[in-house]
């Protein structure tokens, strides 16, 4: 039976792990972006405590325990720090999806390394210093961003044609 595999424009053969791998970083992305739409929202519609309510509930810090400060110049510096990590956030989604892009078109192992570097570093500081932690609550969107990219990176490799020292964007 063997392995679908697709030949692009260069004629390099992807196969469909790599193929799966591109398809986890897109589905990666949009968890990304909606972090991003939703702290706009929260931004926009309840400010500092709702933006706050997103980053909060977990064991060590549940949100019925959280004191919201009360003056309305720390409430604005929290609320628009908070808004900047939450489009930041977004903007990696954004990355995933250029990590997707060029794995599923043209097999890329730069666009891998990226996706494992830089998209890691995101992922990996956010699992040991907000969801381990008991910061934030541990739900299936807190959890599920690691655990895709994770398989995201062990599978993608396997699917990649041969590295090409020459590749270039």
């Amino acid at each position: 039976m063997g392995q679908i595999k697709n030949q692009n424009e260069q004629g390099k053969i992807i196969g469909k792990a790599a193929k799966a791998g591109a398809v986890l970083f897109a589905l990666w992305a949009v968890l990304h972006l909606w972090v991003g739409f939703e702290g706009i929202h929260q931004f926009l519609t309840s400010g500092a405590p709702g933006l706050w309510n997103m980053l909060t509930g977990g064991s060590a810090a549940p949100r019925a325990a959280f004191q919201n400060a009360t003056d309305a110049m720390t409430l604005n510096v929290q609320a628009h720090l908070i808004l900047n990590f939450c489009i930041d956030v977004a903007g990696y989604g954004l990355l995933g999806f250029v990590v997707a892009f060029y794995i599923w078109t043209r097999g890329s192992w730069i666009a891998y390394f990226l996706g494992l570097v830089i998209i890691g570093v995101a992922d990996l500081a956010f699992l040991f210093l907000m969801v381990t932690p008991g910061i934030i609550e541990l739900n299936a969107g807190t959890i599920g961003g690691p655990v895709i990219w994770i398989i995201a990176c062990i599978i993608t490799p396997f699917g990649l044609p041969k590295y090409d020292k020459s590749e270039s964007f």
